[in-house]
């Protein structure tokens, strides 16, 4: 569960994936829970899951297999004793999730204010 610290759920979800991966709770090769599960997990939308595995995978903690699922890298165990490198991706990932949200606004803007006039007959 996704706890209200002011910190994004997003943030928290990566974090707790990341201590798994750490500690070995999910090893090398691992298939990672699907994002269904992952949402029902942890009482969140499918988009801050997929924000989520975004960061770790920015990190090269996780790889995707197209049609087969999100696996832990074989040397996720390494990467994740990074933690500089870990605070910039960090980083890049909430800056990409505020331009993804800025972009939407933006569309929503553009739809409000530049509505097509209606045609009468």
């Amino acid at each position: 569960m996704v706890e209200k610290t002011g910190r994004p759920g997003y943030l928290q979800i990566a974090d707790d994936l990341r201590t798994q991966i750490r500690t070995g709770s999910l090893a090398s090769g691992a298939a990672l829970p699907s994002t269904a599960q992952l949402c029902q997990r942890y009482d969140v939308s499918a988009s801050v899951v997929k924000a989520a595995i975004s960061v770790l995978r920015t990190e090269g903690l996780i790889v995707g297999q197209q049609g087969k699922g999100v696996f832990v890298r074989e040397d996720a165990a390494a990467s994740a004793e990074a933690p500089a490198s870990s605070e910039v991706m960090e980083q890049l990932a909430q800056m990409r999730s505020t331009l993804a949200t800025l972009g939407e606004r933006i569309a929503d803007l553009e739809k409000a204010v530049f509505q097509e006039p209606k045609r009468s007959r």
